[in-house]
């Protein structure tokens, strides 16, 4: 099974409604969809979203990354020496790891389709059905509580709350939350950089004399500070998640042995795909931390290959892949099923993506 091309296509797919962080708002999913191809005729799909306030990628550079570096590297390769495909990929292009995680993806799919297996049982197969939280965005605090009443209405135990924006106002945001659901369904909070290490070391002490019962707060501080990341791990009693401080095998390390954090945060984006996060994986279990599986605001194709990869690895105790409930419909036939807050793996080969509706190929 030889690769004989890798084709680029755009998907949009609407949000049931907008999301909204403290660095970004997005109301629909614009991604660029990876398709490979091979002499066999197994097509391998890939999904990349272009979140530049995060890992830099956008659309253009996405497509300039895949189609005049990757792509040139990668074309011949056959399938089973996933090894060296993965080295081809890796040095092909410095950074742009959400492209190299679009084709990495889709190698993998391949892969499973090679030995007719789903990749989630060649990478461990630790369990077939997990358990995600889901998000919810920020906004006025009388909104949140709403939004999360709703949540819990359709069956979720856990919610994930953004904050960030303001850290008096977050605290009011989770009094309220915490207020109008009671204390049987955990919290989380993602801050997506936006505190200070004094900022959050302010709120999330103030949290915990208000009670709030928050089980984790994701990224208080900037990605590059690990220094204050570290100070409010060793200043507050809630449990702290690094995540864009890790794009990389090497970030995890630094944490790790600094003990900046709690936990990880593995996202295939910023890893550059399941190769780099099995590393990171690895790497964890050395340590002993306990890592989270999340995603961007994507569709299926590339939320269902980190459902694979959660499945598939014990160390991976939290989920946070929502990203397909979060969209209004699905362009994907075959993976995951997705039912709000579980999630189902068959035991199609590869990923199990049968067909994708709606690409625009470029």
């Amino acid at each position: 099974m030889k690769i004989t091309d890798v084709r680029l296509g755009h998907i949009s797919v609407p949000l049931r409604t907008p999301f909204k962080t403290a660095l970004r708002t997005v109301k629909s999913v614009e991604d660029i969809i990876v398709r490979v191809e091979t002499d066999t005729g197994n097509v391998g799909y890939g999904e990349v979203p272009p979140t530049g306030v995060i890992t830099g990628d956008t659309t253009g550079a996405i497509i300039g990354a895949i189609e005049d570096h990757i792509k040139k590297s990668l074309l011949g390769m056959d399938i089973e020496n996933i090894e060296e495909i993965m080295l081809r990929l890796d040095s092909s292009i410095v950074g742009n790891t959400s492209a190299k995680a679009g084709v990495d993806i889709a190698i993998y799919d391949l892969y499973g389709q090679l030995y007719n297996a789903p990749v989630y049982k060649l990478l461990g197969g630790y369990r077939k059905e997990i358990t995600t939280d889901i998000t919810i965005s920020v906004n006025e605090p009388d909104e949140m509580a709403r939004d999360s009443i709703d949540a819990i209405n359709r069956g979720y135990k856990t919610l994930k709350i953004k904050v960030g924006k303001d850290a008096k106002k977050d605290i009011e945001r989770m009094k309220a939350i915490r207020d109008a659901i009671g204390y049987d369904v955990d919290l989380r909070i993602d801050a997506n950089q936006g505190w200070s290490p004094k900022e959050a070391i302010y709120a999330l002490r103030k949290m915990e004399d208000e009670g709030l019962h928050i089980e984790l707060v994701e990224q208080p501080v900037l990605g590059y500070d690990f220094e204050g990341l570290k100070m409010v791990t060793d200043n507050v009693s809630i449990p702290v998640m690094a995540d864009e401080s890790v794009f990389s095998p090497k970030d995890a390390i630094k944490i790790m042995e600094m003990r900046a954090a709690d936990y990880i945060n593995i996202k295939l984006m910023k890893t550059g795909g399941i190769h780099n996060a099995l590393k990171i994986c690895n790497i964890a279990e050395v340590y002993g931390m306990e890592c989270m599986i999340g995603c961007m605001l994507e569709a299926k194709i590339s939320v269902n290959a980190a459902v694979h990869l959660a499945a598939a690895k014990k160390i991976i105790t939290k989920i946070d892949l929502d990203g397909p409930v979060l969209c209004s419909e699905d362009p994907v036939d075959g993976g995951a099923i997705f039912n709000e807050s579980k999630i189902v793996l068959n035991d199609g080969p590869g990923f199990g993506i049968k067909q994708v509706h709606g690409v625009r190929y470029i």
